[in-house]
């Protein structure tokens, strides 16, 4: 088989592989529908570590081709969502209720589409532990709903649940690309009330206001500490969906003591935070700050996807730029890489009877 990933570091292309093979609680899954996404790019230019000969792709739907003997609730011929973070069900672990890092070698293995093995950019891709993380594809809900909840929406409402967003909070969300504007949504569900997005792309600003947002802000119009202040002083949460180091002092500046720092931005391994004392109070600012990493398993998208059911929210609208075939990979992850303003987020529809 054949997919798209990194050759080697800043090098990406197609890649030969042989087809890959289900264990007794696995799936081997076909694509029907898949997004790149930022943390592709991020992966393929070396921000990840060095990782050469690997296919990336961690966002999609699909059908199932092929599962393992003791594989209870799929079976070949199903249409499956599949999340971007697949777990080890078994992991000494999740008896720590550790269950975004559920692996029991390091830190985010449960990302293993980027981290261990070859994505989903495939003519055919490995899912382990099944049952546990494979979700039917609900007849009602859309294919591009579906497959924003795999990573855009599931990531973005982390960072809302990691900053207890509360009924009347004001929240400032740094960043609208496709996770800030999740979880801009996220937080108006979760009942804020000032929800201020920092941004300047239009079709982006437009779609932070249908999602909930109050206020716009742009780094245009002058400082966005500065802007955000003279609106009403410092506030309950900051998501940091975007930005870099720097933004986190940002965040500090702005949040009120007994206030939550959140950071959904996958940072480079180059990467080091330089925090003056002062901003956190010599240490002392009663401030919590929080990593998250996109939750995994079947249950987490059920749950998402009961939300689309029930029409409070539509994380498809993020894509505005479709592709049709296996072989338009190569073009939708360039034109991820390249952004231009026009652009949320691409994706590429297959469909194989005619490939």
């Amino acid at each position: 088989m054949k997919g798209y990933g990194a050759i080697k570091i800043n090098q990406p292309g197609w890649i030969e592989k042989e087809r890959p093979t289900a264990g007794p609680l696995d799936a081997i899954i076909r694509p029907t529908a898949l997004a790149p996404c930022s943390s592709d790019i991020h992966v393929i230019h070396g921000g990840f570590g060095e990782i050469t000969d690997r296919i990336v792709g961690h966002e999609a739907v699909g059908e199932v081709v092929e599962v393992g003997n003791l594989v209870k609730n799929f079976q070949p011929g199903d249409k499956v969502v599949i999340p971007c973070t697949t777990p080890d069900w078994e992991a000494v672990s999740l008896q720590d209720r550790n269950i975004n890092n559920a692996h029991d070698f390091g830190l985010m293995k449960s990302f293993k589409f980027l981290s261990q093995k070859d994505g989903v950019f495939a003519e055919f891709f490995h899912v382990n532990n099944a049952d546990a993380n494979l979700v039917h594809m609900p007849e009602n809900v859309s294919v591009e709903d579906a497959l924003m909840t795999v990573d855009m929406m599931s990531t973005g409402f982390y960072g809302v649940e990691n900053a207890e967003v509360s009924f009347g909070d004001t929240v400032v969300i740094f960043g609208i690309g496709p996770v800030g504007l999740m979880a801009v949504a996220g937080t108006a569900l979760r009942g804020a009330g000032k929800i201020i997005a920092i941004g300047t792309r239009p079709n982006c600003v437009e779609l932070a206001k249908e999602f909930g947002a109050t206020d716009i802000v742009s780094y245009k119009d002058g400082d966005v500490v500065e802007q955000i202040l003279a609106m009403g002083g410092k506030v309950d949460k900051v998501i940091l969906a975007g930005g870099n180091c720097s933004t986190m002092n940002q965040a500090l500046a702005l949040v009120k003591p007994n206030g939550i720092i959140s950071n959904m931005n996958f940072l480079d391994v180059k990467d080091k935070f330089d925090i003056p004392a002062a901003l956190w109070a010599l240490g002392m600012g009663d401030i919590t700050i929080r990593s998250g990493f996109c939750p995994g398993g079947a249950r987490r998208i059920e749950r998402l996807l009961e939300i689309i059911k029930a029409g409070r929210c539509h994380p498809g609208k993020l894509l505005n730029k479709k592709y049709t075939g296996f072989s338009e990979i190569e073009n939708a992850y360039k034109i991820m890489e390249e952004k231009p303003r026009d652009l949320i987020k691409p994706y590429v529809v297959i469909d194989w009877d005619k490939e």
